[in-house]
């Protein structure tokens, strides 16, 4: 198939695919049967389904083809703004899917009678402001709007960049309020479906978009894009391929349920054609990018193939989420305190094996730690290849700080810390000043900037993206040690007295939100004091002291505010999960700000010495090139002030004084 052609058979293979792939897949589940105590009507049974594989396929091309732009391209040429031009039609697809299961959703729901009177108005009305369901879905409309707007408007780097942002926010909400996360381990599924969803996207709408752009392209240059669209589709098929194990893993009982349930089987189609798009992204990213020039019709081939597949797993997704998985999505009958609050059942007493032994996964931070390994031994790998050092010690405080980002997110202080204040202040504490310590340490930036190759085209690759995150006008803001500062300590007094506290137990978005914040926070604080990537200013070493005492002074009064609390903080979540052991929820608090008050210390002694040892350091070494210019002058300075002041006692003396 040619390239022309497949730029305008490109889409219609891959609707066809789906529609095929979900009417059959709804058909095997029993998912678009009639139901015997309530019936909506054959339009919504069928309406909601293939309105959600548009939502799907509409979101991925909106936010697959920016990401191209960002990563690929440059503004001002043709491919630039075709690239847009599709994310902007992609993100129309979306709002009005987004919209119409909106509507089918509250049809299905609450099954009312249609009218165009006012009772049917204000039911509609309450259902999207006052439910949760319709209030994500009417957030991702509106989202969805207004990407579509402004992917046709903006043509600029940082606009684009902000609008795909957004794009990949407007995915977010379906994944809260998917079917799937009403399964026993919500928090797990939850977030294993966004970065599913968003994974996803990113694959198959590059895929589109670079069908899309290829008229306006010469083979070399199309060669080049391809290649660059064949590493981010790496990253993207790890993300789509973990995640994907993960959310099976809460929705099948046993691997014998691929075979034997309708549910199983719809989802081993699509593990199988995600995996044979992965295989065949892996041959032709080996074999064919080097061929690409329009004669290869075996390479665009491969491209109508990867159509079909992902619109085969785009139409079974869409079935699944409409179906009942083997492991059932209905609560038991009687739900204990700790299960209605946070829909996941009370954790085992926290004994002395627990802190190995229990676990909860979440995906995004282990996935953001495997990569950042991975990314940082390529770069050593890089610069040893070419015969540069890296300081090894510098590659172990990196491991180290991402291993124990996976032990805080995934491990027990991520299990028990919904339970626990104690534990969620030691998570807390960890994330925002021991692990920043090796982060630091590490400098990830310098790496950056010396092992990814550098670009010549005027296009931004991960080592322009993230020089520009260094030196932006926001990063020199936030990079000024006053204001690291106050940001750090001005953000752990907001965060706990105020409702972002309660945010955060509630929401699992606020929770991931909670994570980030204090991690990036850490970071910026410690990278002012310590850090040796490049930042805009750098306070002097006893300034750099004074505000770190300052800090850790309002630190420690934290959390003796926190000891000294005679009420419980969030009293309705942590004092209501119906424990049966360890401390009372006040006498934890306690402990917590105890946490809070000692534990903290230990970084900051740590990060003060390190201070001192870098002033040290820095009054030698001006020294020594002190020194070393006397040796090269013959120390004719010392020579001339000598002269200087000799010349002016003999002037003092000529005078009689």
């Amino acid at each position: 198939m040619s390239p022309r052609a497949l730029r305008a058979a490109g889409p219609v293979i891959l609707l066809v695919a789906a529609v095929c792939a979900l009417v059959a897949s709804l058909v095997v589940t029993g998912a678009a049967g009639e139901l015997a105590l309530q019936s909506s009507g054959a339009v919504v049974r069928w309406g909601v389904p293939f309105a959600k594989m548009l939502v799907n396929i509409g979101g991925s091309v909106m936010l697959g083809s920016l990401l191209l732009a960002l990563f690929a391209l440059k503004p001002g040429e043709r491919a630039f703004e075709i690239a847009l031009d599709t994310a902007s039609v992609g993100a129309a697809v979306f709002t009005v899917a987004s919209g119409a299961t909106t509507f089918l959703l509250y049809l299905d729901g609450f099954n009312p009678e249609l009218s165009l009177g006012s009772e049917f108005g204000t039911q509609l009305g309450r259902y999207l402001t006052e439910t949760e369901v319709g209030q994500a879905w009417l957030v991702q409309t509106a989202a969805g709007a207004i990407v579509t707007v402004l992917a046709f408007a903006v043509r600029g780097w940082l606009s684009t960049l902000l609008t795909a942002i957004l794009a990949a926010a407007s995915l977010v909400p379906m994944a809260t309020q998917s079917h799937s996360g009403d399964l026993a381990d919500h928090n797990l599924v939850v977030t294993a479906i966004a970065i599913h969803i968003l994974g996803a996207a990113v694959w198959l709408g590059g895929l589109v978009a670079l069908v899309a752009i290829r008229p306006v392209l010469e083979p070399g240059r199309m060669r080049v894009v391809l290649e660059r669209y064949s590493s981010v589709a790496l990253i993207a098929f790890v993300v789509v391929a973990v995640s994907g194990f993960l959310r099976s893993l809460a929705s099948i009982a046993s691997l014998d349920q691929l075979v034997t349930d309708p549910y199983g089987l719809v989802l081993l189609v699509k593990i199988v054609m995600l995996v044979g798009m992965g295989l065949l992204g892996a041959w032709y990213r080996r074999r064919l990018i080097a061929k690409s020039e329009e004669k290869n019709a075996m390479f665009w081939a491969v491209l109508a193939l990867e159509f079909v597949f992902m619109g085969i797993a785009s139409g079974a997704a869409a079935a699944l989420a409409r179906s009942a998985s083997p492991v059932s999505d209905v609560p038991p009958p009687l739900e204990t305190p700790a299960e209605i609050l946070t829909d996941s059942p009370l954790p085992p007493p926290l004994t002395p094996s627990a802190w190995f032994t229990q676990w909860e996964i979440d995906p995004l931070w282990l996935l953001i730690a495997a990569f950042a390994m991975v990314f940082y031994a390529v770069g050593v790998w890089r610069l040893r290849r070419r015969g540069d050092t890296w300081p090894v010690f510098r590659t172990v405080f990196w491991m180290l700080g991402m291993a124990q980002l996976i032990w805080v997110t995934c491990g027990p202080l991520n299990a028990y810390g919904h339970y626990l204040f104690s534990m969620h202040m030691l998570l807390h504490m960890l994330l925002a000043m021991d692990i920043p310590l090796m982060l630091v340490a590490a400098a990830p930036v310098s790496l950056a900037a010396r092992a990814i190759r550098k670009r010549e085209d005027g296009t931004r690759g991960a080592r322009e993206w993230i020089l520009w995150a260094v030196h932006n006008p926001l990063a020199k803001v936030l990079t000024h040690p006053i204001v690291a500062a106050v940001i750090f300590i001005g953000s752990l007094w907001l965060f706990y007295f105020s409702d972002l506290f309660r945010w955060s137990l509630y929401d699992h978005i606020g929770h991931q939100w909670m994570v980030a914040h204090f991690l990036i926070t850490g970071y910026l604080f410690v990278m002012t004091l310590t850090g040796i990537d490049p930042v805009p200013y750098r306070m002097p070493h006893a300034g750099r002291l004074v505000t770190l005492i300052i800090t850790m002074a309002m630190h420690a009064f934290f959390g003796i505010a926190i000891m000294t609390q005679e009420g419980l903080m969030v009293a309705e979540w942590y004092g209501s999960m119906g424990r049966t052991w360890g401390p009372s929820p006040l006498e934890d608090q306690y402990t917590g700000g105890g946490i809070a008050w000692s534990i903290g210390e230990i970084p900051t002694l740590i990060t003060a010495i390190t201070v001192a040892i870098q002033w040290s350091r820095s009054d030698e070494r001006q020294q020594k090139r002190r020194d070393r210019h006397a040796d090269r002058t013959g120390d004719a300075e010392l020579q001339d002030y000598n002269a200087r002041l000799a010349e002016i006692a003999e002037r003092d003396r000529a005078r009689g004084l």
